[in-house]
């Protein structure tokens, strides 16, 4: 067999790859990887022999030098007859299995102990923090997702005797005076021993997901991480104070940590080194006189009594609440899961929103509403001390000019809920998916108020508005904060993760944000309505409008957003709802493209109706629905992107949507960019129903792993656009004037 050289750095094969031959390296050496694990071949060693059985790669293969490598074409069920043509080859396929599986082997072991290591370092190091904040009196921060990080366990762990069973297979197999060298047995060897290796890797893939989320909560791009957490204490404190030189150390092993983690993005790493290095050197150079004090802002003091006195409420819910902050104020982690810290979460939140609904309705009269009232209506907060003066002083100096812009669909809470008493909006869905209107019905039916009442209510603004601030606040207001068990909705510095001032959501970063998300998937925010016009004698013509959503910013420092309703209604061309915190600690852009892909998701299955699942009549929801259920009898899925998809729903919580969320996001973020994530199945669906823009396929065009989808993509545009070439020409043959609408419709197909 002919031998052929490759340059060092040469991509052989790529995971998912279907597998045709096995390939002997004659010389040289290769790298072979998957998620989590590197291992290298060379002289002697097979490629592919640990996935035969599959049909199809689950391994990538690049050379590290120059290398020679001799191709046998071969499949699983020409194993044997290929073995039967050559002792040699034999024996070299039998070696290079044992080695391979040796070294797929110990590196399963060195994840597994990795993985556990790695959750102590981030747990106890998190403890130590909050300690060192308790012992100077500071309030500790919360992580996100801190909460939903438990130790690693396995749904099916590999059998314990699995590696003394192959030490002992590899010793009886690989002996000279063997007497298992029939070539049945030894393909049958290579091809169990190939599902085994597969099922060693699949779950090494679990152990590197996980490794990576803690990593990400180690260090990532948006600074809430572990990390940050420990440079701002130290940076807090001091150099000159006793506790810095152990912070120090802890910064210094998380550093060592976050070198071997390969999910870490290396340039985000070596910056965040850099810049705390450079803080390091000038800590001590800080000057105390630069601390914000109450006189640099008298009109926050005593912020609460303000708010309380404008708010007019009665004397014992002042009390309770007074009592209630104070309480709070004291904890020193508020995050505290212990029932005590919990009821006194509740306790605040319950009368939080009865202050909150009191003073709105107050200040609809009012011309000129307190400044600090302003501040609890748009970031909730109360009072100057448990805010932290420098965040109470920075509150004050932007209340007055917010770069929020409803003629641009961005509006605060409080623009919002003016809007919905004016009547230029209507109230919200509640949680139970009910409108206004539908709320009233059930109320009457259920005998809560009468028919009279209905009447009355359903075209009171008051009503209205009460309505959105009972229902869809509360709910909103603590998914957009992001952790739900440690909610409580008044500003509080401990939940300040990052500057405010770099977090604080304008008008023109919504604009951007979405530019970015329509410059690749621009059909996103279109709706089909149908349009005619007999008098040019056009009958019934399907056009897409484009109708962007409402961005309602909520009075917390967060971390989430929601896609909370699709349509105001039943009206489709009416803008969908989205919530996300006015200061967002998460990147603005990242949760908007995971909002759009929910909202194509709801507003998919809004048209389809109960056949939104139902896959003869073809559409986003049924094609992705039927794909997911029957995954595993798909022959166009490889068994690595079987698997896969197996790990990314138990991450999903089995949840359709939430896996569909996940790969639109990919698809926006990655796809997008050039870079291949989602599998073949799961790229044609989205491509078909959330295309790219003409651009960006221009530039993919070269790529294999679209030219099929994209050519029947191409066919159904093309045709649409030759209809309306024909309707075109027959208005021009006519003398009509071309419809503003058609025109429209003509350059969105164009896009």
């Amino acid at each position: 067999m002919a031998v052929k050289e490759f340059p060092a750095g040469t991509q052989l094969i790529q995971s998912e790859q279907n597998l045709t031959a096995l390939h002997v390296i004659a010389k040289g050496s290769v790298c072979a990887s998957y998620p989590g694990g590197t291992f290298y071949l060379k002289k002697g060693d097979v490629i592919g022999v640990c996935e035969i059985f599959f049909g199809s790669h689950f391994i990538t293969y690049e050379t590290e030098e120059p290398t020679g490598i001799a191709s046998y074409p071969c499949t699983a069920a020409q194993l044997s007859l290929l073995m039967q043509k050559s002792v040699d080859l034999t024996n070299m396929i039998v070696s290079s299995l044992f080695r391979q599986f040796r070294e797929i082997y110990d590196l399963y072991e060195l994840m597994s102990f990795d993985c556990e290591n790695t959750y102590h370092f981030l747990m106890d190091r998190y403890e130590e923090y909050k300690s060192f904040c308790v012992k100077h009196g500071i309030a500790p921060r919360a992580l996100p997702d801190m909460d939903d990080l438990a130790p690693l366990t396995l749904e099916e762990d590999l059998d314990s005797w699995l590696d003394g069973y192959y030490q002992q297979l590899t010793a009886l197999v690989t002996e000279k005076s063997s007497k298992f060298h029939n070539t049945d047995f030894l393909a049958g060897v290579v091809l169990k021993a190939d599902q085994d290796i597969h099922r060693i890797i699949s779950i090494c893939r679990i152990f590197y997901d996980y490794k990576a989320d803690i990593a990400s909560l180690l260090m990532n791009e948006n600074r809430l991480d572990l990390f940050d957490l420990y440079a701002g204490l130290l940076y807090k404190i001091g150099a000159n104070d006793a506790d810095s030189t152990p912070l120090i150390a802890t910064i210094s092993t998380m550093m060592i940590q976050l070198e071997d983690l390969p999910s870490i993005d290396k340039e985000m790493y070596r910056q965040r080194i850099a810049e705390y290095r450079t803080k390091l050197e000038t800590l001590g150079e800080r000057s105390e006189e630069e601390s914000t004090t109450v006189d640099d802002v008298p009109d926050v003091e005593h912020s609460m009594d303000t708010i309380l006195n404008y708010a007019e409420i009665s004397g014992e819910t002042a009390t309770a609440f007074r009592e209630a902050v104070r309480k709070f104020t004291k904890m020193t982690d508020k995050n505290a899961s212990d029932d005590a810290a919990r009821k006194l979460r509740l306790s605040i939140t319950k009368l939080f929103y009865q202050i909150y609904e009191k003073a709105f309705l107050k200040s609809l009269n009012d011309t000129s509403i307190p400044k600090v009232v302003k501040m609890f209506f748009n970031f909730g907060y109360i009072d100057e001390n448990l805010a932290g003066l420098e965040n109470a002083a920075f509150l004050y100096r932007i209340v007055d000019k917010l770069p929020t812009d409803p003629d641009r669909k961005v509006y605060t809470a409080y623009e919002w809920f003016t809007a919905i008493y004016q009547g230029k909006k209507s109230p919200s869905r509640n949680e139970f998916d009910s409108d206004f209107p539908t709320y009233l019905r059930e109320q009457k039916i259920t005998g809560n108020i009468s028919a009279a009442d209905e009447a009355r209510m359903l075209n009171d603004p008051k009503e209205q508005v009460l309505f959105e601030i009972r229902n869809m606040f509360p709910s909103v207001n603590k998914i957009t904060f992001g952790r739900i068990l440690s909610f409580c909705p008044i500003f509080s510095e401990h939940n300040v993760l990052k500057d405010l001032d770099g977090t604080l959501v304008s008008a023109d970063q919504v604009e951007e944000a979405f530019r970015k998300i329509r410059d690749i998937d621009f059909s996103a925010y279109y709706r089909d309505v149908i349009y005619t016009n007999p008098e040019l004698g056009i009958g019934k013509e399907s056009v897409g409008v484009e109708v962007l959503p409402d961005i309602i910013l909520m009075p917390n420092v967060g971390t989430r957003g929601i896609a909370w309703q699709e349509i105001e209604g039943r009206k489709r061309t009416t803008p969908a709802r989205m919530m996300v915190s006015i200061f967002q600690m998460e990147d603005l852009t990242n949760i908007l493209v995971r909002l759009t892909g929910d909202f194509r998701w709801e507003m998919c299955k809004r048209v389809q109706g109960a056949r939104w699942n139902d896959i003869s009549e073809a559409s986003l929801t049924s094609e992705y629905f039927d794909y997911i259920q029957f995954y595993r009898k798909n022959r166009d899925l490889s068994a690595d992107a079987k698997d896969k998809i197996k790990l990314s729903m138990q991450k999903a919580k089995n949840s359709y949507k939430e896996m569909f969320i996940r790969d639109y996001e990919a698809w926006i973020l990655y796809e997008g960019a050039g870079s291949p994530r989602l599998n073949k199945v799961s790229r044609n669906i989205i491509f078909t129903y959330c295309p790219f823009s003409k651009e960006i396929r221009t530039k993919l065009m070269a790529n294999p792993l679209y030219k099929e989808t994209m050519a029947r993509y191409d066919i159904k545009l093309s045709q649409k656009i030759h209809h309306y070439d024909n309707v075109f020409q027959k208005l021009k043959n006519s003398g009509s004037p071309i419809p503003k609408e058609l025109q429209d419709q003509y350059e969105y197909l164009s896009m």
